[in-house]
């Protein structure tokens, strides 16, 4: 590990894809590249500019989610809520949970994905949610006395493998089903056990995106196929993207293609090219939409960042610029005091 860190240089990307490794002092956003040590032999820190990480989010099993400018770690089945893109003389913050809770026949050992209902862990009211592959969803106040993990064992396979986000409309933690017809809401309070549904009401054949027949056989084929939701608080709007990924050996260059539907609070949902100006930032954190101009970004696109590249695709035409290789096991956006 310490021969790759060497030989890597790590930086940061802000705004846009030309971008410097500087931060907007408006919203900086975050993504690390690389590492290299900091000092002479130090092997617990890197340095990103004007900024401090601790080494050991570089590590297997480190990083498991992102939201709201909060890394969550997870270790030996405890997670902890880090701080860590804090000035360099500011010690960061660290909140571990209480230990995990593994119900029957589910698993906590891998991930999906992380979520809080706001950007203070010390408010009484942040919940913070995790997702993990399968049936169990946990849900905890990290502000309250003695907090205890609410574990909530999900019935539907539907959400097995499904990203979960927070709804401030709402104010639910919500997924969508694995194949986009429904969604599914829960909380710590009367949807707890039972989650609150929202069946879809699709577009009518001739409303769906015109698309050469080769391009449907195509995505029809995609080896991966996933959901997001993810609300765009400027403009009061609800996403869904569908994100459709195929491969081809034996180059792996990537395909991917996004079909994205706009949702209102009757479940109305129609296909559309034109989000407005915003984009939506995806990876393995939880999904953000922003004011793209105010965050000097392209509008009415998506940052994608996976294990391997980062990709500008604009929404109107799925036409993918700005394509990079990216070969650091941490693809996760992390947002700093977004507009």
């Amino acid at each position: 590990m310490s021969h790759f860190l060497r030989q890597l240089k790590l930086s940061l990307r802000v705004s846009n894809f030309n971008a410097s490794s500087r931060c907007f002092s408006s919203s900086p956003i975050y993504y690390v590249r690389g590492a290299e040590p900091v000092g002479d032999g130090n092997k617990e820190t890197i340095r990103i500019p004007s900024l401090k990480v601790p080494m050991e989010l570089l590590k297997d099993m480190g990083i498991i989610g992102a939201s709201h400018g909060w890394i969550a770690t997870m270790k030996s089945g405890v997670v902890c809520l880090q701080d860590d893109l804090d000035l360099p003389d500011t010690k960061p913050k660290r909140i571990p949970l209480p230990p995990l809770v593994t119900l029957p026949h589910c698993q906590t050992q891998i991930v999906t994905n992380v979520a809080m209902s706001s950007s203070s862990p010390d408010d009484e009211d942040c919940i913070v949610a995790v997702k993990f592959l399968g049936p169990q969803l946990s849900l905890c106040r990290p502000a309250q006395r003695d907090c205890m993990w609410s574990n909530i064992r999900i019935s539907d396979p539907s959400f097995f493998s499904s990203h979960v986000m927070y709804s401030k409309r709402d104010g639910m933690f919500s997924m969508p089903a694995s194949r986009g017809h429904y969604t599914g809401s829960w909380d710590l309070g009367r949807h707890m056990k039972e989650p609150k549904l929202q069946m879809l009401l699709l577009p009518e054949e001739d409303q769906i995106p015109k698309m050469k027949k080769r391009v449907w056989q195509r995505l029809e084929s995609c080896c991966t196929k996933q959901h997001y939701l993810v609300e765009s608080l400027h403009t009061d709007e609800t996403f869904m993207l569908k994100w459709y990924t195929q491969s081809t050996p034996p180059t792996l260059n990537v395909w991917d293609h996004f079909l994205v539907l706009k949702i209102d609070k009757e479940g109305y949902a129609v296909y559309t090219k034109d989000i407005g100006d915003v984009c939506i930032l995806l990876s393995r954190s939880e999904p953000i939409c922003i004011p793209a101009k105010l965050n000097r970004r392209v509008q009415n696109c998506v940052y994608m960042l996976t294990d391997h590249e980062f990709a500008i695709v604009s929404i109107s035409c799925n036409q993918k610029f700005g394509a990079t290789p990216f070969a650091c096991s941490l693809p996760y956006y992390i947002s700093k005091n977004l507009i």
